[in-house]
């Protein structure tokens, strides 16, 4: 069984850093995405990364985040720099055990395990 715990987020203000870990159990074989979830929206995709190591950027996300796994894929990161205020959100990990393709990362119905979160503010 699949389980994920992330971690890294916090305050940080308007041009700042931070990088989220999320640590998993079970999740080798899994792809893995990070998903953002603003105060009363949904989920939205912000990257993700395939088993082979291919991997899918937001274009909100695109040059300012970076996604990464250790080299024994039981945690993946996810890089935050030149962050936003419109970057808030309670961020998310994901699993999806089948292959992940470019129309597909993004959509969080097609992800199986999730995690509990961790929130990210960033100030203007």
């Amino acid at each position: 069984q699949v389980q994920l715990v992330e971690s890294g987020g916090g305050p940080v203000e308007s041009g700042g850093s931070l990088k989220l870990s999320c640590a998993g159990s079970g999740q080798s074989d899994n792809n893995l995405g990070w998903f953002r979830q603003a105060p009363g929206k949904g989920r939205e995709g912000v990257a993700a990364i395939r088993r082979d190591g291919v991997t899918y950027y937001a274009n909100s996300f695109k040059g300012r985040f970076t996604i990464s796994q250790d080299f024994g894929k039981s945690t993946v990161f996810l890089q935050m720099n030149k962050l936003k205020p419109e970057d808030t959100g309670m961020y998310y990990c994901a699993a999806r055990l089948f292959r992940l393709v470019p129309s597909n990362w993004a959509y969080p119905g097609l992800y199986n395990t999730w995690g509990q979160g961790t929130q990210v503010t960033v100030s203007s």
